[in-house]
């Protein structure tokens, strides 16, 4: 024993501000934590998580062998997510401290998590700064998170003891679980998240409590700065989209994975699709009507990536003409400026998502010009050769016609800044992700719409998923730079997400996920979302899916962009 204890391990390390692994040796077996403590001093932000042979692990993890290590902060998605949940724990901890009852995670929320406080009708703002009081409390004493492997058999009982029907339901769908049933204990207080946890509570420094509407947030730094809670928005739109969704889960019966698996296994999938089709398709009409109501004629569409803008649109036009309307259909990437032109990134690169890649000027004066019944010779661009070609589009529009614009910057005021306001109508879209795994754990937004974009890389462009998984911190950051900011000048927000999806993809996607090979970067989020993966049924046969469903525009068959032959 003390000859294994003064092995060194070879290991090749990269942190957050190394640009290749180096080699070095260490004493062994070591926890990875102690690891990070020599260097964490000269890091920009807190280490949360290791990926250790292409795995992502906890810090609590001993190193016994020769690995190769990377370690991660609040940058990396997966980290982050420790970062989410390892708080998660801290915060109902304190709720119970403080209170002795129970809060549910429902959804993200103003830059944080949603959460309701059970059985407390309106919360009190003297109540919030006692459970933030004992949060900071607990954070000072440093307590150890502790994980606890049960059996299956121990796992059901303990959540039914507990009264978490929900929670013993999902376990008892497997014959044996998909994971370990596993339990983390704060002091206390035990309970059971989905992924990885931090090692103690002294690494929550940064975050703040909130009272808001019947509930609490729980806020915490965006992932682009670790070290600091950002700035307050009230985005009661999206208050108000999420609480339609619990509205329509109620409708579905599908409040928490438990019950849509239940739905799945007991042969509801056809009229689950069928209503969730028809609950997207009444809304739909609920935006045309409100728009020939208030008689707008500019109509301007935008939101994140993967959210099922072209869809939305085209079925928008459609709804419209139902309502004696004629709309135009267009995009702004016509409005693209000459390739020499484009601005350039702060490496140098051309910024194809900056504003100023558009000509506003002639964006403007082209609605205006079409508004005022002119005919305007709109523009093509011409990809290959990087410039705006003229005179193939000479377009007019009658008076009672209206415009939908579909684009990135659709919502920025700037972009539409020389068009009178009284014409304008904006729309953000976006699949926000309401059913749970659990009251405590929520399937992420972020995660829902990663899955979309793999499906539709894969199929339409030829990209694997590790590409998929690989660009998405680019694209989450064109978003929060050039998406995110603007969704509160919305006049109404379409929430995209159908509760069948993830079912729906998982058939497409997991193989793709199967395929990224351990020596892969991408190979430690692959296997983190295939344990995600794990809990939910499969829907095979998608024939019952509308042609015209958002879906389809990932999965294939869509009416709307499918490649007509």
């Amino acid at each position: 024993m003390e000859k294994n204890a003064e092995k060194m391990i070879r290991i090749s390390l990269k942190t957050t501000t190394d640009k290749e692994f180096r080699e070095i040796e260490r004493p062994g077996p070591f926890v990875l934590e102690d690891l990070v403590k020599e260097i964490q001093k000269d890091m920009p932000y807190r280490i949360l998580l290791a990926n250790v042979n292409g795995t992502d692990r906890e810090l609590t993890e001993v190193i016994r062998e020769d690995a190769r290590i990377q370690f991660f902060d609040m940058r990396t998605h997966s980290a982050d997510l420790v970062y989410q949940k390892s708080l998660s724990l801290l915060y109902l901890k304190a709720v119970k401290d403080v209170l002795g009852v129970d809060a549910e995670i429902d959804n993200s929320l103003n830059k944080g998590l949603y959460t309701d406080i059970r059985n407390r009708g309106r919360v009190r703002t003297a109540q919030v700064e006692a459970i933030e009081k004992r949060m900071r409390e607990l954070v000072r004493m440093d307590l150890p998170i502790v994980k606890e492997n049960v059996s299956l058999e121990e796992g059901i009982r303990i959540w039914e003891e507990m009264g978490y029907p929900e929670k013993a339901a999902l376990l008892k769908e497997f014959d044996m679980p998909p994971f370990d049933v596993r339990f983390y204990r704060l002091d206390d207080y035990r309970n059971y998240f989905f992924g990885l946890m931090l090692p103690s509570t002294g690494y929550l420094e940064h975050f703040e409590l909130r009272r808001y509407k019947y509930g609490v947030l729980l806020r915490f730094p965006y992932y682009t700065k670790p070290d600091e809670v950002p700035p307050y928005v009230d985005d009661r739109k999206l208050y108000s989209a999420f609480g339609e969704e619990i509205r329509w889960m109620k409708l579905l019966k599908t409040r928490y994975l438990a019950n849509l698996n239940q739905t799945i296994d007991e042969g509801g999938t056809r009229d689950l699709i069928l209503l969730s089709e028809a609950l997207h398709e009444k809304k739909i009409s609920d935006i045309a009507d409100e728009i020939n109501r208030l008689n707008k004629r500019v109509i301007l569409i935008a939101g994140p990536s993967s959210s099922g803008k072209t869809t939305f649109a085209r079925r928008l036009c459609i709804q419209l003409r139902v309502n004696g309307l004629d709309p135009l259909y267009m995009g702004t990437d016509d409005y693209f400026v000459d390739r020499d032109q484009t601005p350039l990134d702060e490496n140098g690169e051309p910024d194809y998502e900056n504003l100023n890649a558009l000509d506003i000027d002639l964006f403007n004066h082209d609605m205006n010009g079409l508004l005022a019944g002119e005919t305007v010779d709109l523009p093509e661009f011409d990809f290959m050769e990087g410039r705006k070609v003229f005179g193939k589009r000479p377009t007019s529009i009658r008076e009672n016609q209206l415009i939908v614009i579909e684009g990135i910057h659709a919502l920025n005021r700037k972009l539409t800044e020389q068009i009178a306001d009284g014409e304008t109508f904006r729309i953000y879209i976006s699949p926000l992700t309401q059913l749970n795994i659990d009251r405590h754990n929520r399937v992420p937004s972020t995660d829902a719409r990663m899955l979309r974009r793999m499906a539709r890389d894969y199929k339409y462009r030829g990209h694997s998923a590790a590409s998929t998984i690989a660009n998405w911190p680019k694209v989450r950051a064109g978003e929060n730079k050039n998406i995110f900011p603007y969704n509160g000048e919305a006049d109404v927000l379409f929430n995209s997400a159908l509760e069948y999806e993830i079912p729906l993809l998982k058939k497409d996607v997991e193989p793709l996920l199967k395929e990224i090979g351990v020596d892969e970067p991408e190979h430690g989020e692959a296997i983190r979302i295939l344990k995600f993966l794990e809990f939910f049924r499969t829907i095979e046969d998608e024939s019952v899916v509308p042609n015209n469903s958002i879906i389809r525009e990932f999965i294939g068959g869509s009416v709307f962009t499918e490649e007509k032959k």
